[in-house]
């Protein structure tokens, strides 16, 4: 799209208010935990310190409603940390000429490269970069700068202490976790109904394997209906796939296809309830009408199903009673409060290493978030020199809208600039209006900046604009307690935030991070990702004794949903970039992207398809399965990095492997499972066959003529 209509969109989307509030349980619960810290240290020290302790409690506090299933108090714990040691070593940069902008560009640096940890971490790393500039405003002395980082890490505590003494929906993130899952599920079932070869949305499933990931604390903890449910969606998926494809389940057209539709229409309600009993933790109520999920037609005893169908069907039909039973409020009590989760989540302390080294592997340049990194330390360190230099008292409101601005790509870093002056005018001017027509004593001050916070809180899900207006709010009443004329004060935080606004998203648009280019990257990814897990499929046929085979698809299918799920949200983003990177390179084409990708759609698609006929481990070795997977994985490896080098991709050496495999089945003695088999390999073969015509006609790369040999 064009640069106005992108700058359009994204500014829309920057404006948009939800009207969706976030818990007000847990947002005065936050703002209670920062009133504790605030109004004692203002009693005890005075208001600059209290402005310090506001600080670290109030960012703890937005840590605690980061969207992470880590437990709210760690998370405290370590922002509260962070904005210590941030808030620390500011301050003692502060009274070195030249110190302090040069620690402005490193603390940046790394804030902009935690977004290789998690968006959390991302995000929690630019707020310790705000209150180091807020907070940090006169050269003090080293004393007095370990007591302010102090103030700023015990706000943090404060906030950890008061989220485990007033526990809040404990298990909620990890309940609406799983229970989107099942959700989607029913989704997926319903449009089955109406598109037997429809994809699933991988990203709920994302989502509930990194909910499951439980430190210790939080196995012992769990609420026992929640074991094991997430296994069960996993292997409801391809059963619900398998029903409803007509190459492999009910036929096409007939009374086969209408019986799988009820059977998709019954599960559709089932996972319904299923969702809404892990959401709410109450006893499951499964519909009174569920004979459509039984083998035969009820009130006929005729058996419709034939062959891979009802093998499926029956399959599914075992899943969701078995996932019923675990959510039995009867049950629940004989089931052993173990702390054995199978997904481990370590603490905190002993990630730091695996932190450190995903960091690590960003410092090149083709890194995007090594590109992000760079673009906000130069941003951040420009405005603060900018302010300094126009010589306005509160410049570093600049820089600090510049960070709270500033994202990895080109939409959030938009739409937040125009919400973050949009809001911030607003907040600053609404709120140093009631300073000046009022003027409340200290007391009042400190009081308005907790009910600011609070109001922040409930507006986290309702819209930047909005939550950004109540922040700034909050800060001028805190800065309130300091002396300054109030509307010069509005007056410069207004221009900073405009200035340190403008150069974040003239900065983007100078040195753009575009995800459009990226996208066959992406595409390769996943490419290779597909052809590992169907690999890992095919083996599993050929050694179905093996013990491992199992555990080698599962996480081989975690690793082509990741890929997809990533690949779908860069295309998501591209939408919305002002570039045409596909009209301009001779590569790859927008259309070329589009048949290959759904080409790679279909390959993993067929490959979900004989999940759901894997044999048991008791079942006989099929011959040559694994030499086959072996050749498949290798080819698509080979087609995705021709893909990145902008060659053809040919899949010749593969289509004759495929040839023999199919004609030693063949030979074999007729089998339901082989002829299952030899379907799904034709249908792999068919969606490559489609990848390789999606990017034939890129030109062919000229071929060296071989020097004949004069021996």
């Amino acid at each position: 799209m064009s640069w106005f209509t992108a700058l359009r969109e994204t500014a829309k989307a920057g404006l948009t208010v939800d009207f969706s509030l976030t818990n007000p349980r847990r947002s005065l619960r936050a703002a209670v935990a920062a009133a504790l810290v605030i109004f004692p240290t203002m009693a005890i020290y005075g208001p600059a310190h209290a402005a310090s302790a506001a600080m670290g409690a109030f960012i703890a506090g937005v840590a605690t409603f980061q969207r992470s299933f880590r437990p709210r108090a760690s998370l405290a714990l370590v922002a509260g940390a962070g904005l210590g040691v941030s808030t620390f070593l500011g301050y003692l940069a502060v009274g070195i000429p030249g110190a302090f902008p040069v620690l402005l560009a490193l603390w940046a640096f790394g804030a902009g490269l935690a977004w290789a940890i998690s968006p959390t971490a991302g995000v929690v790393s630019a707020n310790t970069l705000s209150v180091m500039l807020v907070v940090v405003q006169l050269p003090v002395s080293v004393s007095a700068a370990l007591g302010h980082a102090l103030l700023c890490s015990i706000g943090g505590g404060v906030q950890a202490l008061v989220v485990t003494v007033w526990p809040i929906d404990s298990w909620r993130a990890q309940r609406d976790a799983l229970a989107d899952t099942y959700a989607g599920l029913g989704d997926y079932a319903r449009s089955l109904r109406h598109d037997p070869v429809a994809h699933v949305d991988p990203e709920p499933f994302i989502v509930a394997r990194q909910a499951a990931r439980l430190t210790a604390r939080q196995a012992r903890r769990r609420p026992p209906e929640l074991r094991g449910l997430r296994t069960v969606a996993e292997r409801i998926r391809p059963a619900l796939a398998a029903l409803a494809d007509p190459r492999v389940g009910a036929a096409e057209e007939g009374p086969e296809r209408d019986r799988a539709r009820e059977v998709l229409a019954a599960a559709a309600e089932v996972l319904d309830a299923l969702a809404r009993a892990i959401r709410t933790g109450e006893a499951v109520r499964l519909p009174k009408d569920t004979p459509g999920l039984a083998l035969a037609r009820p009130g006929t005893g005729e058996d419709l199903l034939r062959g891979g169908a009802r093998r499926s069907a029956r399959r599914l039909s075992g899943l969701l009673g078995r996932a019923a039973d675990r959510l039995d409020r009867q049950d629940r009590t004989a089931l052993p409060a173990r702390a054995d989760t199978g997904l481990r989540r370590p603490p905190l302390v002993k990630v730091a290493p695996a932190a450190l080294a995903t960091v690590g592997r960003q410092l090149h340049q083709h890194s995007a978030i090594f590109h992000h990194a760079m673009r906000m330390s130069a941003v951040v360190t420009s405005a603060y020199l900018a302010a300094r230099l126009l010589g306005i008292e509160h410049g570093y409101w600049a820089p600090m809208a510049s960070a709270m601005v500033m994202r990895p790509d080109f939409a959030q870093t938009f739409s937040r600039g125009v919400a973050r002056i949009a809001g911030t005018v607003a907040g600053v001017l609404v709120s140093t209006a009631i300073v000046q027509v009022f003027q409340p004593n200290d007391w009042v001050l400190a009081s308005l900046a907790v009910f600011s916070m609070g109001m922040s809180y409930m507006m986290l899900s309702t819209g930047y604009a909005l939550l950004t207006a109540a922040i700034s709010s909050y800060v001028v009443f805190l800065l309130g307690l300091q002396p300054g004329e109030p509307v010069q004060l509005a007056f410069d935080r207004v221009a900073m935030t405009l200035l340190g606004g403008a150069v974040a998203l003239g900065a983007y648009a100078l040195f753009p991070t575009w995800q459009t280019a990226r996208l066959p990257e992406r595409l390769a990814e996943w490419l290779a990702a597909a052809g590992r897990y169907a690999a890992a499929v095919f083996t599993a046929y050929g050694e179905p004794a093996g013990g491992h085979a199992e555990g080698d698809v599962r996480a081989a299918l975690l690793d082509v949903r990741e890929t997809r799920a990533e690949m779908l949200a860069a295309l998501d983003r591209a939408e919305l970039e002002p570039v045409h990177h596909f009209a301009r390179t001779p590569e790859l084409s927008r259309k070329q992207f589009d048949r290959a990708r759904s080409a790679v759609g279909m390959l993993d698609r067929s490959t979900v398809l004989l999940e759901a006929h894997l044999p048991a481990e008791d079942a006989p070795p099929l011959p040559g399965a694994g030499a086959f997977g072996e050749e498949l994985r290798d080819a698509t490896a080979i087609a995705a990095a021709a893909i990145l080098l902008g060659q053809n991709v040919d899949f010749s050496q593969l289509r004759e492997a495929h040839r023999s495999w199919d004609y030693l089945l063949a030979s074999l003695p007729r089998d339901e499972g082989i002829d299952v088999t030899r379907a799904g390999a034709r249908l792999v073969m068919q969606a490559l066959t489609e990848l390789e015509k999606a990017v034939r006609t890129r030109p062919q790369p000229a071929r060296e003529e071989p020097v004949p040999s004069t021996a």
